[in-house]
C-alpha cells in the first residue's frame, strides 16, 4: 500500500471519524434535520446530501398552524403568532419545510401563510 494515500479515517485537522452503527433518530419537531436536507448550521455535525441556507419569512397576519408533514389534516407542532419569524428551508407543492429558530420548532407551512423578507 502506498503511504502517498490519505488516510480515509482521519480528516485534514486530523479528526477521526468512524461508522460506530446506528445512532438515535433525533427529534424532528425541534431540530432542521431531514434525510435529505439540513439547516446549514448542522454541517459538520449531520450528514445529509445538501444543506439549505435559510430564507427569512414572516407568518402572515392571520398567524398559522406549523404541522408535521405537508397536509393540512396533519398534526399540529405550534401555532406561530402573525409577524413571527419562520426560516424557510424547502419549498415544494405549496408547502415551506423549515424552523422558527435552530432549537425549533420544526415543520411545515402552506406558502400562503408567508411573506418574503426583503433582503
Amino acid at each position: 500500500m502506498s503511504t502517498d494515500q490519505p488516510d480515509p479515517t482521519h480528516d485534514q485537522k486530523g479528526r477521526t471519524f468512524a461508522l460506530s452503527g446506528p445512532v438515535a433518530k433525533d427529534d424532528a419537531a425541534h431540530l432542521p434535520l431531514r434525510g435529505d436536507l439540513a439547516h446549514i448550521a448542522l454541517a459538520g455535525k449531520y450528514f445529509v446530501p445538501h444543506y439549505a441556507v435559510p430564507a427569512s419569512h414572516t407568518i402572515s397576519a392571520d398567524g398559522a398552524t406549523l404541522r408535521q408533514s405537508a397536509s393540512d389534516a396533519a398534526d399540529g407542532v405550534a401555532e406561530l403568532a402573525a409577524g413571527s419569524t419562520f426560516e424557510v428551508l424547502d419549498v415544494a407543492g405549496g408547502w415551506a419545510w423549515g424552523c422558527v429558530s435552530l432549537d425549533g420548532p420544526v415543520g411545515y407551512l402552506p406558502l400562503t401563510c408567508l411573506v418574503e423578507n426583503a433582503g
